[in-house]
């Protein structure tokens, strides 16, 4: 994009509309460093507005059959699909994901549709006649009014438009997304088809705002629950505040994983997953596998073959299809990542691979950084111990399982671990070990599909119940026990009632 191709873009409260505020955050194109839009930085009434427009919302939309809200769902998939080039393209623009990357983000969004869909059997209850003598119980599953999502800049697709709003509005709950301001483009798009799918007026709303305004969401009386993704110290403070205030909350944050390299692993193979894991989505993933703890008898080859097969990935823009790297989503972010890798030179880990300074022809402008890695990391230098979210893999050397487990266990963050070996007894002892939420066994990013929970812990999540799977579908609803029974003509004579009214077995 030119100059001459900024955008002006809108937020939702009912309907799309321009901010009044007169401010705006500057979206970059990452490839380039190019400006490209504009998105408002709207003002305390205009998120009131957007909150009460899903307010009033509620009613209507709680009240329709979850058959029917589904098909709205339904034919927003098939829009996800009819325009799945141009959703890749708006993630490569404002994100930096290479194509088969941003593809992803956006599949990973329609995954977590198509399991919404499922909402009428998924949100059934259950029930007991004769619970006690002549008492039936029939559980419901039910709303509970608006919802808050608030969104990071990695995944602009796959989280506000997957984790977050799918299963918030099959329910039948309404929402108020704030989109990333360095990435609203993509989400703005894919509410706009939501709406052209036939979702009613005011049940999922959009706005980019700063922190101050934003903070409202936490208190907001209307506001029953926040499902937020970013990092953990902001994580924190969002749980502790919505909690404070009596709001359910899922806070996804920050990683450290880690993987577990024994000797019999097959080092080739391994090599390329780590690879793919560590270096994907330029490291810019709460799922990315930037520590590797090696078994010290296999830990040079292992070491060639990273930097290798590191040193073969092709930097280049977003949206040029044979590109394998692409640019960080920001100049800051880039400033934050080698600011790490500095850091760590200085603690004394040894860099093996130094992707500081790449530069890509005809886009010098862009945030680029090549593949980084360290050797002989140790416990409390802080590349091996804290998120760099970035293109960097630490090398942790361990003498055996043991050690291994150890060095990953005592990580603060837990969201996922990783074990490569051809070993049975290793591999089963690791999964009930490891503290890691989602746990790969030769797979170095172990997401689940979205049947399943997205189930960080530790300092990964603050919360009770997680995203998606159907751990998802009780954060967003609520239940509710009816007991009945009917009186025969003994029961309407009776002069004395049991104190328990008949709800207790004697």
């Amino acid at each position: 994009m030119t100059a001459t191709d900024i955008i002006q873009l809108k937020y939702f409260a009912g309907e799309p509309r321009h901010s009044q505020s007169g401010e705006f955050f500057d979206v970059f194109d990452p490839s380039t460093g190019g400006l490209i839009a504009h998105a408002p930085r709207c003002t305390a009434a205009e998120v009131e507005e957007a909150i009460q427009a899903a307010r009033a919302a509620f009613p209507a939309w709680s009240g329709t059959p979850a058959l029917k809200r589904v098909q709205v769902l339904y034919r927003f998939r098939e829009l996800i699909d009819q325009h799945l080039d141009e959703l890749t393209l708006s993630v490569c623009t404002e994100n930096g994901k290479v194509w088969e990357e941003a593809q992803g983000d956006v599949l990973k969004a329609r995954e977590a549709v198509e399991v919404a869909c499922g909402i009428p059997s998924l949100m059934m209850g259950e029930s007991l006649m004769n619970a006690s003598s002549g008492f039936d119980t029939v559980l419901y599953r039910e709303p509970l009014g608006v919802f808050a999502g608030i969104a990071p800049f990695n995944f602009p697709a796959m989280i506000p438009m997957g984790w977050m709003m799918p299963i918030c509005i099959a329910t039948g709950n309404t929402m108020v997304l704030k989109a990333a301001s360095m990435t609203p483009m993509t989400s703005i798009r894919m509410l706009e088809l939501l709406y052209e799918a036939g979702l009613p007026k005011g049940v999922v709303n959009l706005v980019t705002c700063s922190r101050r305004e934003a903070e409202m969401l936490l208190t907001h009386p209307d506001v029953q629950g926040i499902t937020f993704v970013g990092s953990t110290a902001i994580g924190l403070h969002v749980y502790s505040t919505a909690a404070a205030h009596g709001k359910r909350v899922q806070a996804l944050c920050e990683a450290k994983n880690h993987a577990l390299v024994l000797e019999d692993a097959p080092l080739e193979r391994t090599a390329r997953g780590i690879i793919n894991a560590g270096l994907g989505c330029a490291g810019e993933r709460c799922m990315a596998l930037p520590v590797v703890a090696v078994q010290e008898s296999v830990a040079d080859r292992l070491v060639e073959l990273l930097v290798k097969f590191a040193g073969e990935r092709k930097v280049g823009p977003a949206y040029d299809k044979t590109s394998e790297l692409g640019p960080l989503v920001s100049e800051g972010h880039r400033r934050f990542v080698t600011d790490w890798i500095a850091k760590g030179v200085e603690e004394g880990a040894r860099l093996v691979l130094d992707g500081r300074g790449v530069s890509v022809k005809g886009y010098e402008g862009g945030y680029y950084l090549g593949p980084c890695i360290f050797d002989h990391v140790q416990p409390g230098m802080s590349c091996g111990d804290q998120e760099i979210f970035g293109p960097a893999i630490c090398i942790k050397r361990v003498v055996n399982f043991e050690e291994g487990l150890a060095v990953m266990n005592a990580n603060p963050f837990a969201n996922g671990s990783v074990i490569f070996t051809q070993s049975g007894h290793y591999a089963r002892t690791f999964a009930a070990r490891t503290h890691g939420g989602m746990v790969g066994i030769n797979v170095g990013i172990p997401v689940p599909v979205g049947m399943f929970p997205f189930a960080g812990r530790k300092r990964s999540f603050f919360g009770d119940l997680h995203t998606l799977g159907k751990d998802g579908i009780r954060f967003f609803t609520e239940s509710k026990c009816v007991t009945s029974t009917w009186f025969d003509e003994a029961e309407m004579k009776k002069q004395k009632i049991d104190t328990w009214d008949g709800v207790l077995q004697r």
